[in-house]
C-alpha cells in the first residue's frame, strides 16, 4: 500500500499494524491500497494473542548523580523483570523486553514483532537461523519485473487473480494448502521466518519445514515477508539486511534455494531507503490491488464483511480486461475455513485463473527464485482453466492440439515443426511465433491451434456481458476487426497501409498513430479495427 504521509504513518506504524495477529482490539492507521480500495484499518495491534497483563513494576532505588551511569549498567546487567525500552534501557542478557517494556521470557516477553530488538537480546527476532550465509551469492537481475524501487501493485496479465497470503507458515497453513489443491488453485505465500513465538522456520522439529516444501512441491510460489515482520522505520540498515538474509538463510536450508519475492511488513518500504536497498539485494517489491480484511474480521459473525468486500470488486468484472493482486493472511482461523473456500469459488465462476505472483507479472518460474545450496528446480504446472464463458478465456481444445503420434511435447518452451505446447510445463498454448505459455498472449488471438490448446479467440474482446450461450444473451455481430487476405502481418510494430497488428509479437490493437499495442493506449480513442481486432470501442 502506498504511503499517506510518511512521516505520520511512520510514527504511528511502531505501534499498529497493517497486518494483525490472531486477535486483539487495538486501532491501526488508514493506509492507501493502490488502484481498489481505500479502507480503513480499524484492527488489532501486531500479534496480540490475548489481554496481557503487565508484570508489576518493581521498586527503583533513588538515583544519585554519582556513579548513575556504573550503576546504570549493573541494573542493565541484572535486569530480568524490571522496566526497559527507550526510557530504561535494556534487558539482562538473553532476556526479551516486551510490547509493554517489561524484561521477562516466555511468549508473552519474546515474540516477534512485539518484542523491541534493540533492548533484548532474547527477542525471537534476534535469533539467527542456522544454515549457510546467503549474503554473499550473486544478484543478477533477470527477466522485465522491476527490482525494489516504488513496487508493484498490479498484474499484467488479464484475467488472473493472484491470490496471496502473509504472515505464515501457521497452524493452519496445512489445511489452506488441502483447499488450493481441491480448487485445482495456486497462491503465493509470503513466508515469514520466527513471528508469533512459533519457532525458527527451518527448526527440522517443528512442523514449518514440510510445509515450505509442500507449498513448492504443489506448484504455488514461496516468496519472504522477513525474518520476523519487523516495522522497517524502527530498524537499523544492519537489522533490516538481518530480516532479508536470515530468512534466505531458513529457506535455503528448507529448499537449497531462496525467492527474488517479497512483501515489506506493515506495507512500510520507503522508496529511497528500503526500495533501493531490496533492489540492490535483487527482491521484487510486491504489494496488493485488492484487500479483503480478513485480518480485520477473523469472527463467524464478521467475515461477511470481506465476502462484501469481494463480491463488491470482482464478480460481474470482465476477465479480458481485469487483473487484481490479492492480499490475505493465513494465519487468521476464518480467512483460512471460511473466506477462502467463497473466494476460489467465485473466482473460478467469474471467469478467472488463479496464479501464482509470477505468473500474473508474466514472469518466468525459473527468475522466481535464486540457486543456493541447491538449484531452482522445473516448474511443471499450468494454471487451471477459467470456467467463464468470456470468449478470450475459455479453452477449447482443437484435433491437433494435442500430442499425436508425430507430435513431441515440449521441453524447452519452443513449438511448432513437430512439437506441441500440450502437456508442456511452460503452458498448453502455442504462440504464433512459436513459444509455449499459459496466459493471453499465447492462448488468444496470436495463439496456434495446431500445437497447443487456444481460446476462442479475444477477438473482438467481449463487452461486459457474457457470449451469446449465457443466460439472456444476444447474438451481436462485428465486421471489420479481423484483418482479410490482403492485410499482411506486422513486422516492426506499424500498422495501416496494408499492414495488420492481428498476429504479430507487438499485440492486436492498430493506435490512431499507426503502432501496434495491447494497452488501452493502443485499443481504446482512436484505435482503427480495420488493421488489429483487439480495438476496445
Amino acid at each position: 500500500m502506498r504511503l499517506l504521509g510518511a512521516v505520520s504513518l511512520a510514527l504511528w506504524a511502531g505501534q499498529t499494524v497493517a497486518h494483525a495477529g490472531p486477535d486483539g482490539d487495538l486501532p491501526v492507521p488508514k493506509l492507501a491500497g493502490a488502484r481498489k480500495f481505500l479502507r480503513e484499518y480499524n484492527g488489532e495491534r501486531r500479534w496480540d494473542q490475548g489481554i496481557r497483563s503487565a508484570p508489576k513494576a518493581q521498586p527503583r532505588e533513588p538515583q544519585h548523580a554519582d556513579n548513575l551511569e556504573k550503576r546504570g549498567e549493573i541494573k542493565e546487567r541484572q535486569n530480568t523483570s524490571g522496566r526497559c525500552g527507550g526510557r530504561y534501557g535494556s534487558c539482562a542478557s538473553g532476556y526479551c523486553c516486551s510490547y509493554e517494556g517489561y524484561c521477562g521470557r516466555g511468549a508473552e516477553y519474546c515474540e516477534s514483532p512485539d518484542c523491541q530488538l534493540n533492548y533484548g537480546t532474547g527477542c525471537d527476532g534476534n535469533q539467527k537461523p542456522s544454515g549457510v550465509d546467503t549474503s554473499t551469492i550473486a544478484r543478477p537481475k533477470l527477466g522485465n519485473v522491476a527490482y525494489g524501487g516504488v513496487g508493484i501493485y498490479d498484474c499484467v496479465n488479464e484475467g488472473d487473480i493472484a491470490v496471496t497470503f502473509d504472515d505464515g507458515p501457521w497452524n493452519y497453513t496445512g489445511d489452506l494448502l488441502d483447499k488450493l489443491a481441491s480448487y485445482g488453485a495456486k497462491a503465493t505465500f509470503f513466508i515469514t521466518g520466527t513471528n508469533l513465538h512459533k519457532g525458527k522456520l527451518n527448526d527440522r522439529t517443528l512442523p514449518w519445514p514440510s510445509i515450505i516444501q509442500r507449498m513448492a512441491a504443489e506448484g504455488h510460489q514461496i516468496a519472504s515477508h522477513t525474518w520476523s515482520h519487523e516495522n522497517y522505520s524502527q530498524l537499523t540498515t544492519a537489522q533490516f539486511q538481518n530480516q532479508i538474509y536470515w530468512n534466505e538463510i531458513a529457506l535455503n536450508d528448507i529448499l537449497g534455494y531462496f525467492p527474488t519475492y517479497m512483501r515489506p511488513p506493515y506495507s512500510i518500504c520507503p522508496t529511497r531507503t528500503c526500495g533501493s536497498q531490496l533492489a540492490t539485494m535483487g527482491y521484487h517489491v510486491i504489494y496488493f490491488d485488492l484487500d479483503t480484511e480478513g485480518y480485520l474480521h477473523d469472527d463467524p459473525t464478521q467475515i461477511q464483511t470481506s465476502k462484501d468486500i469481494w463480491d463488491d470488486t470482482v464478480p460481474g468484472t470482465n476477465p479480458c480486461r481485469n487483473n487484481f493482486l490479492q492480499i490475505e493472511h493465513d494465519i487468521h482461523e476464518q480467512v483460512v475455513y471460511n473466506l477462502t473456500d467463497y473466494v476460489l469459488d467465485s473466482l473460478f465462476k467469474s471467469g478467472y485463473r488463479s496464479v501464482t505472483v509470477g505468473q500474473c507479472l508474466g514472469d518466468p518460474p525459473e527468475n522466481w527464485y535464486r540457486a543456493g545450496s541447491g538449484a531452482v528446480p522445473s516448474y511443471t504446472f499450468t494454471p487451471r482453466a477459467p470456467t467463464g464463458t468470456w470468449s478470450c478465456l475459455t479453452q477449447t481444445s482443437t484435433g491437433s492440439a494435442g500430442p499425436t503420434g508425430t507430435a513431441t511435447v515440449s521441453t524447452d518452451g519452443n513449438c511448432g515443426n513437430g512439437v506441441t505446447c500440450q502437456g508442456s510445463r511452460f503452458g498448453n498454448c502455442c504462440s504464433v511465433n512459436g513459444y509455449c505459455g499459459a496466459s493471453i498472449d499465447y492462448c488468444g488471438a496470436n495463439c496456434n491451434p495446431d500445437f497447443g490448446t487456444c481460446s476462442t479467440g479475444d477477438s473482438p474482446l467481449p463487452s461486459d456481458n457474457p457470449l451469446p450461450d449465457g443466460p439472456g444473451a444476444t447474438t451481436t455481430t462485428t465486421s471489420g476487426a479481423t484483418p482479410t487476405g490482403a492485410l499482411q502481418v506486422s513486422p516492426d510494430g506499424t500498422c495501416g497501409n496494408g499492414y495488420t497488428c492481428d498476429g504479430s509479437e507487438y499485440g492486436n490493437c492498430c493506435s490512431q498513430y499507426g503502432f501496434c499495442g495491447s494497452t488501452d493506449d493502443y485499443c481504446l480513442v482512436g484505435c482503427q479495427p480495420e488493421f488489429g481486432s483487439g480495438c476496445k470501442v
